[in-house]
């Protein structure tokens, strides 16, 4: 039986799912999984095993402050080789190595000159090949091709107040070059192409997008949510969901967009904190971060519009959740979203202005949308189902 070992800094979220779904998978497939992670709650239905503990990941924090991200975490991360030599995989899957908890270079150390085994690295954002950030688009910083330096984002995460972005962009590049067993995998067309213009250019580079269950998200209207949450029936329904509301996300949009609409439309926000959900006006209804499926895709189905202004995404799965419920959506040309969108199942807006976003949204308004057209948009989700995703993820393993 082949072994596998994935790792990650979360068992749960949208990475951490995305992990556990594979071990899962992959356990049916008569491969053994053991799922490593660096913070918060281990998964129940998996073999979860995390690589330090709070004091670690707090002394971990405290370096990247100062500007030396991926240097802390030198005795667990000696623990975690320990394992892995213990273990003897034939695949190692890393997954965000980023998040506070691995010494980046005992870990490239032993993967270059210890471990004969293949390396799947998945890169959820854009952290491995710039000297800082996770994403750069806001910004409009193209740094990352050459060398980091004069850092724009700093404050942005991984925090730190010390510029130490041309110093941290080396060691990247000499760690992360040079492994002879490594295939990259990115969830989109626009990641890959990022990857290439990067110096991680050598590499093999997979395109497999994120997936999701369609058992699960497909039209479900149930007629409870609107007393639940005091949704209006006449009302035209505008929808965003994010897990944290932050600047990327386009939260300014929405908030821009309730001082525009009609009366005959309503915003629905879901995923705000305490202090957002304060300062909302009367016109979006706002909801905190539920892990209530059924909920969610009751919101998602009867939305007539799922916007998604953010500008900086690799995927997301947001989106094709709102497609596989039949909702047909508007997002941003910035990043990878606009790969999900083709005629009939939403539009593109080509800058970042409410007045673009409220015109195609308007547009969608005056469409049909008949049960023909949200089994249209749901046969459309079918290329993102989580099974055949994880297919061909097990395929990359096998070959």
């Amino acid at each position: 039986m082949k072994k596998l070992v994935q790792i990650n800094v979360v068992c749960n979220g949208s990475t951490g799912r995305i992990m556990c779904d594979i071990a899962k998978k992959a356990k049916s497939e008569n491969i053994d999984p053991y799922c490593f992670y660096g913070r918060g709650n281990p998964n129940k239905d998996v073999n979860c095993i995390r690589i330090g503990n709070n004091f670690s990941t707090y002394f971990h924090v405290l370096l990247a402050r100062l500007g030396f991200n991926g240097y802390g975490s030198y005795f667990s991360t000696k623990k975690l080789i320990k394992n892995l030599k213990k273990i003897n995989p034939d695949i190692i899957h890393m997954h965000n190595i980023h998040g506070y908890y691995l010494n980046l270079k005992v870990l490239f150390k032993y993967l270059k000159k210890e471990y004969k085994g293949k390396i799947i690295w998945t890169l959820h954002d854009c952290w491995s090949f710039t000297g800082h950030c996770s994403y750069f688009t806001k910004v409009n910083c193209n740094k990352w091709q050459k060398k980091c330096f004069d850092c724009p984002q700093l404050k942005e995460y991984p925090k730190t107040f010390i510029d130490r972005t041309n110093s941290e962009f080396k060691l990247k590049k000499k760690l992360f070059c040079g492994l002879n067993n490594l295939t990259l995998v990115t969830p989109s067309a626009w990641l890959a192409n990022l990857v290439r213009m990067s110096f991680l250019n050598k590499y093999r580079i997979q395109v497999i997008n994120n997936g999701i269950d369609l058992n699960v998200f497909k039209p479900t209207a149930n007629n409870d949510i609107y007393e639940k949450y005091n949704i209006p029936k006449d009302k035209k329904i505008i929808l965003g969901v994010a897990n944290i509301w932050e600047e990327r996300k386009g939260l300014d949009i929405f908030l821009s967009l309730s001082h525009i609409i009609s009366n005959e439309e309503i915003i629905i926000l879901i995923g705000l904190n305490e202090l957002q959900l304060h300062h909302l006006p009367s016109n979006i209804i706002g909801i905190k971060r539920t892990d209530n499926i059924e909920e969610l895709r009751s919101l998602y189905t009867i939305a007539n519009v799922f916007l998604n202004p953010s500008l900086e995404e690799t995927f997301s799965l947001v989106t094709v959740e709102a497609i596989s419920c039949g909702t047909p959506v508007v997002v941003n040309d910035s990043s990878a979203v606009s790969e999900l969108v083709i005629n009939n199942i939403g539009y593109i807006v080509n800058n970042h202005r409410v007045g673009e976003y409220y015109k195609k949204i308007k547009k969608i308004f005056t469409e049909d949308i008949s049960k023909d057209r949200k089994r249209f948009l749901f046969e459309h989700s079918k290329k993102y189902d989580s099974k055949t995703i994880l297919n061909q993820m097990i395929s990359l393993y096998k070959e």
